[in-house]
């Protein structure tokens, strides 16, 4: 929030410095105690020269029809001439004027510049007369478009020829931008923010004072409020006035927005906005003719609504959610966010009904961002406004408009929802706050500091109860007021100490080792790890999910509508990976993913997240070059299975089971496996349809996800490393006949059951189909092999073991041994 100084001085009795020097080491003090600031500046910046002008004479240039040559009064003995083109420009007048020699800030670049005799058309023009956005004005703060000429001071400003117009403009004031975290609600204000420098500067705060004369008209005869869901609201009052008449604010109140960042619009609007930023609390002000029945009601939107902002948006309402304000003829408003244009405030209004509030703050950050409006007045009300400043800001508002617009304020304001503010209060001791933060302080030293932070409280010989005021709504817990205390106290000046007690050392969690080793394990198998988006469509969402009718978790709020729905499966992202590398012409992709999948529960529950692990490879294993003669080949599903293997081996995990399904609607169903722990399901294995690789024109993609989760349920606790054997091994053959619908799998599974434990290995080498085997056979050759750790293995014991394992496949799957 930009902060003005000299508008803080007059809450804080002028107690600050606006040198440049006390200006820095007051934004210095700030940053240490408070908030960051963000920049520390003058809208005048490096400018100089600008003085006040009255234009005293207008004649046309002889030699150009739109070029004007004015004599103007700076307050010197002899009048300067200017030529100008501005199409404003009349006699009597008072103009900003560029000296010859002026510095100031080229509207275009940025750039200072140096202002020098100029000769337009064969007429000399020593100086320029400027609109303010050639003076440093951003178009968003500046009251009159640039083409509407340069600037005019009013009628009533009471300024002279020759006065400087930076301090008459007030851009010489020093200003605080303050970046402000979302619970320093208070400092949104101009009156919270000089409480905290206050509090700093040990400087009482001065409250502004305002005299409020009330008509004989009442204001209950005009309008009538209806609240028609308690929950919207919990203080909501209006105030009427009569007879304004619109006009251009006095330049003291517009000089205080634009110092704010804020633009002027007309003195019924300022004054609103200046109440906003004086006590943190948003007002709107309604064309009180302009409402129909004059009925104001605070409510839902209701199925087709529409509203047109004062942005000029057309903006569709979601019935039950948006909070409007309205009449019986439709909404006037998105109550706490932005006004609407048909009861807007304009020069041809004559009766205005301002409003005040206290507002759901979770219905207005809803509103907020479902139609992406943040102004001024959402950020208040979103972090929480002052409870008790909700009546006086609107009075003072009200007084103001009698005042600058001519207004008559009519008697009593209207109430229609003044919920009571529970008071909170803390009991201190010195004693725990010394725990906290190894200080020696007294109960008189903290007092000191409630006293400086203006808050109330009692005192007695062993505690202290301290009243939190309803404007630091960030402040509801005894660490909240402990943090208070030490900030004033300095957090430099706490002593500094090791910590004591019992410590424990720090280690990952046996689940941590194991998903980050699952990591290490498939880089070590030449994967690469990718980061996919956790949103995706509710279409991917589910692509490659276990369940494809499951509900699926879809946010209330999408940021954009391509990441409406939580994932419940890794593979479409790795996908959506692979398709954007295809694209960029690389064709040998092997990813992996490790992260979370969301399942939707019941009603409002929060999902279930289940941790998942998934790789794609896509491409050539190998690439043949001049230095690699063997031939280039393109991965297959024994690639992809491969990997799967040699990471549940590494990750402990012990009897595998790859099962042939063709049930993923969007895995090949000829190449793809489910894969078991024993009799747990873990996850699949296979070839991506070719529907979805091929419409993006892309090679086969193997890929494969698991159940993280479940596999490190079913691993070892550890994974303990063997010795290699010092003995040699012994190997046997075996060429089977079998029938063709039985698995590899089943017969290394009976082989091995069947084994002694001298078997450390079991490779098949040879698969032979032909004319020379009878009709559903085919021919399996396997190698076995022996070892023993300990001795060396001798004939008759192989020869023994490999008997048992011929007849028990004899006996189980009827092979025939060749």
């Amino acid at each position: 929030m930009k902060t003005s100084l000299k508008w803080i001085n007059d809450y804080l009795n002028n107690s600050i410095n606006l040198d440049a020097d006390a200006v820095a080491d007051l934004a210095e003090k700030i940053e240490r105690t408070s908030v960051e600031i963000a920049d520390s500046t003058t809208l005048a910046q490096q400018q100089d020269g600008l003085v006040v002008a009255k234009v005293m004479s207008v004649t046309s240039h002889p030699d150009s029809d739109h070029m004007v040559i004015a004599q103007v009064d700076i307050g010197e003995s002899k009048l300067t001439q200017v030529v100008t083109g501005a199409p404003n420009i009349a006699e009597g007048q008072f103009v900003i004027l560029a000296k010859v020699g002026a510095h100031i800030i080229n509207h275009e670049t940025g750039e200072l510049i140096e202002l020098k005799p100029a000769e337009l058309r064969g007429k000399v023009s020593n100086g320029m007369l400027v609109a303010l956005q050639e003076i440093g004005f951003d178009s968003k703060i500046s009251p009159k478009d640039f083409e509407a000429g340069i600037y005019v001071f009013g009628e009533n400003e009471n300024v002279q020829p020759g006065d400087d117009a930076l301090t008459v403009l007030g851009m010489d004031e020093p200003v605080l931008d303050t970046d402000l975290t979302p619970n320093r609600a208070d400092m949104l204000s101009m009156i919270g923010t000089a409480y905290e420098l206050g509090a700093m500067l040990n400087q009482a705060v001065t409250l502004p004072d305002f005299d409020l004369v009330e008509y004989e008209s009442p204001a209950k005869n005009q309008v009538s409020l209806f609240i028609d869901d308690d929950d919207l609201v919990s203080k909501y009052a209006v105030r009427v006035i009569n007879h304004v008449t619109v006009e251009d604010s006095p330049l003291w109140l517009q000089k205080r927005l634009w110092n704010a960042g804020m633009r002027p619009i007309n003195n019924i609007v300022d004054i609103t906005n200046y109440m906003m930023l004086m006590y943190g609390q948003p007002l709107h002000a309604f064309d009180l003719d302009k409402l129909h029945d004059n009925e104001i009601h605070v409510r839902r939107a209701e199925v087709d609504e529409k509203l047109v902002t004062l942005d000029g948006q057309k903006r569709d309402l979601r019935p039950g959610e948006d909070i409007v304000i309205a009449t019986t003829d439709g909404p006037l408003m998105l109550a706490g966010v932005m006004g609407g244009l048909e009861s807007e405030v304009d020069e041809s209004t004559q009766n205005i009904v301002i409003e005040s509030a206290v507002f759901n703050p979770s219905l207005i950050r809803s509103t907020a961002r479902r139609h992406n409006i943040h102004s001024e007045a959402s950020a208040r009300f979103e972090r929480g406004v002052n409870w008790d400043a909700t009546y006086v800001a609107l009075d003072h508002a009200a007084s103001l408009v009698d005042e600058l617009a001519k207004g008559q304020v009519a008697r009593e304001r209207i109430v229609a929802a003044n919920i009571e503010r529970k008071e909170v209060s803390l009991t201190i001791t010195a004693t725990r706050v010394n725990q906290i933060l190894g200080t020696t302080l007294t109960l008189k030293e903290i007092a000191g500091f409630f006293d400086q932070l203006n808050f109330q409280y009692t005192l007695d010989s062993e505690k202290i109860e301290v009243i939190l005021p309803a404007r630091r709504a960030d402040m509801s817990i005894e660490a909240d007021v402990v943090e208070e205390i030490a900030r004033l106290y300095g957090y430099d000046n706490l002593p500094v100490t090791l910590p004591y007690g019992p410590t424990t050392p720090g280690k990952l969690t046996r689940q941590q080792r194991q998903i980050r080793a699952s990591r290490k394990i498939l880089e070590s198998l030449g994967l690469n790890q990718a980061i996919s988006y956790v949103l995706t469509t509710p279409e991917k969402s589910q692509q490659f999910a276990e369940n494809v009718t499951a509900k699926v978790v879809t946010l209330n709020y999408p940021m954009s509508s391509d990441r409406t729905t939580a994932r419940q499966n890794l593979l479409a992202g790795l996908l959506e990976d692979v398709a954007y590398n295809v694209n960029h012409f690389v064709h040998n992709i092997a990813l992996y993913e490790q992260g979370r999948v969301f399942v939707a529960n019941e009603d409002n529950e929060l999902p279930t997240e289940i941790e998942h692990i998934a790789g794609v490879l896509t491409g050539d294993d190998v690439t043949s070059s001049w230095q690699n003669q063997k031939a280039a080949r393109a991965v297959d599903f024994y690639d992809i299975k491969g990997i799967v293997s040699a990471y549940l081996d590494q990750i402990g995990t012990t009897n595998i089971k790859y099962v042939a399904t063709n049930r993923h609607v969007n895995m090949h169903p000829g190449q793809t496996a489910d894969i078991y722990v024993g009799d747990v399901y873990i996850g699949f294995a296979g070839q991506i349809h070719p529907k979805l690789t091929q419409s993006q024109k892309m090679a086969p993609v193997f890929g494969f996800e698991l159940n993280l989760f479940t596999i490190m349920n079913e691993a070892k606790s550890d994974v303990q490393y063997d010795k290699i054997s010092r003995f040699p091994q012994v190997s046997r053959d075996a060429a089977l006949l079998v029938n063709e619908n039985i698995e590899n799998a089943k017969i290394e599974s009976v082989i091995r059951q069947s084994a002694g434990n001298k078997l450390v290995d079991v490779t098949l080498f040879d698969v032979y189909t032909g004319d020379n085997l009878p009709s559903g056979k085919r021919s399996l050759a396997y190698t076995l092999t022996y070892q023993d750790n300990d001795d060396t293995l001798v004939e008759a014991e192989v020869n023994a073991d490999f008997e048992n394992v011929i007849t028990a496949l004899v006996n189980e799957l009827d092979v025939q041994v060749r």
